[in-house]
């Protein structure tokens, strides 16, 4: 009759590990961690990673190793370094790859406390606050965001022409998502009828000036959101001026005249500008960026459309939802430019045609004119203009005149 196996001590199990896992000192870690291609994996909890780190470490707490070193780590040849407060915690963590199949695994005895107290390089991140940790907690675990990517975010200014239609969504995605400075451009006052679409407005602030009505939308929602509103109409003597302090501009107007000076306004600064358009059922969102090797607006649209082809709101109508699609999508390209995520629309034009059932979603390509009076290798214009009398309009009544409709986006296809 055979008893019971014996349960292991957690002594036994860090011996088994010691005889399977190779121990290595600081100084043969700094010298593998030098060379390119190893992977230095810390598996301490998040608050001890923001208290202090090794520059070259990829943090991946103990609890989640199983769940992320394959994002983090694709290859099992690799050689991984694991590193934790003393040396025991990565012991264990090594264990676990080796039975994940990894081959190359060294456990870094001692430590960040070993590395440390010999006065090595370390770095902290930004010391989030109690609120902070708790709002953001949900971008902390995606691993494009983490805690790196939210304090892009909370140290990134974003500036947003319109308060209007798209403004609505654009403003509050980014005040949610923690961006710490908005700016707000407009200087028209809220009506009983934006209220359909303009969704960060409401009943009790009709007349009241819209950038103030989305400050109170804004900070309700993120009190830690610093506004800016600039309550003027965005000319060629100011443009220059107010883009200059902000790391991206949201262009969110609905006239030909604005959409040309804040695209020749980016160009002349080197700022990305996320666009976007509205019509009835239809939309489309795209990024401008020449500093980047993308297109510029006037790539797209060298000349505006004759007035009478550019319907307002008032006169061709938009379903209030729409705006709330294209303006979402304009904050998440914002977002992705300031974290560095994945491949912002730059040279690419995502068109909606929500009553299709064919071409619901397709994505246009627009190519960089060469010949670009703006940004090109050799422009023929290098300051601003007057772009009333370059789109042969008159001044506009307030911020929501000349709505250019989605629609154009047909001039996009033949540049595929």
């Amino acid at each position: 009759m055979t008893g019971k196996p014996m349960a292991k001590t957690s002594k036994n199990i860090l011996d088994e590990a010691r005889s399977t896992i190779k121990q290595i000192g600081i100084d043969e870690a700094r010298t593998m961690i030098d060379k390119p291609g190893t992977v230095l994996v810390d598996v301490r909890e998040s608050d001890e990673w923001r208290q202090g780190h090794i520059p070259q470490a990829v943090a991946i707490p103990r609890g989640f190793l199983e769940l992320r070193i394959e994002e983090k780590v694709p290859d099992h040849k690799t050689p991984v370094v694991l590193q934790c407060a003393s040396g025991t915690r990565s012991l264990l963590a090594a264990r676990t790859l080796r039975e994940l199949g990894y081959e190359n695994v060294y456990n870094m005895t001692g430590g960040f406390s070993a590395w440390k107290d010999r006065g090595l390089p370390w770095i902290a991140d930004r010391a989030f606050t109690a609120d902070e940790l708790t709002r953001y907690s949900r971008h902390f675990v995606i691993p494009e965001v983490g805690e790196k990517g939210q304090a892009k975010l909370l140290d990134a200014k974003v500036l947003l022409l319109g308060t209007g239609a798209l403004g609505s969504p654009s403003a509050l995605y980014l005040a949610a998502a923690g961006v710490g400075t908005i700016g707000l451009v407009d200087f028209d006052v809220v009506d009983m009828s934006n209220l359909q679409r303009q969704i960060i407005h409401t009943t009790d602030r009709v007349g009241m000036p819209k950038t103030e009505s989305a400050q109170k939308a804004i900070n309700a929602l993120n009190p830690g959101v610093k506004v800016i509103r600039h309550d003027v109409r965005l000319t060629s003597e100011n443009a220059m001026d107010i883009v200059k302090d902000y790391d991206v501009v949201v262009n969110c107007g609905d006239n030909f005249p604005t959409r040309y000076l804040i695209n020749d306004a980016c160009v002349f600064s080197k700022k990305p500008l996320v666009d976007g358009a509205i019509f009835r059922f239809e939309g489309n969102t795209t990024v401008f960026y020449p500093a980047k090797g993308g297109p510029c607006y006037r790539c797209l649209y060298p000349e505006p459309a004759p007035p009478d082809m550019a319907p307002s709101c008032a006169e061709a109508g938009v379903l209030g939802a729409i705006p709330g699609l294209i303006g979402s999508i304009e904050a998440l390209e914002a977002i992705k430019l300031i974290i560095g995520a994945g491949s912002p629309l730059i040279g690419k034009m995502v068109y909606f045609d929500t009553l299709s059932d064919k071409d619901f979603v397709r994505i246009l390509k627009i190519r960089k004119d060469p010949k670009c009076p703006v940004c090109s290798e050799h422009p023929t214009q290098t300051t601003l203009i007057d772009y009333e009398a370059f789109c042969g309009f008159g001044a506009p009544a307030n911020g929501t005149a000349h709505a250019e409709p989605a629609a154009s986006t047909s001039a996009a296809a033949s540049a595929r």
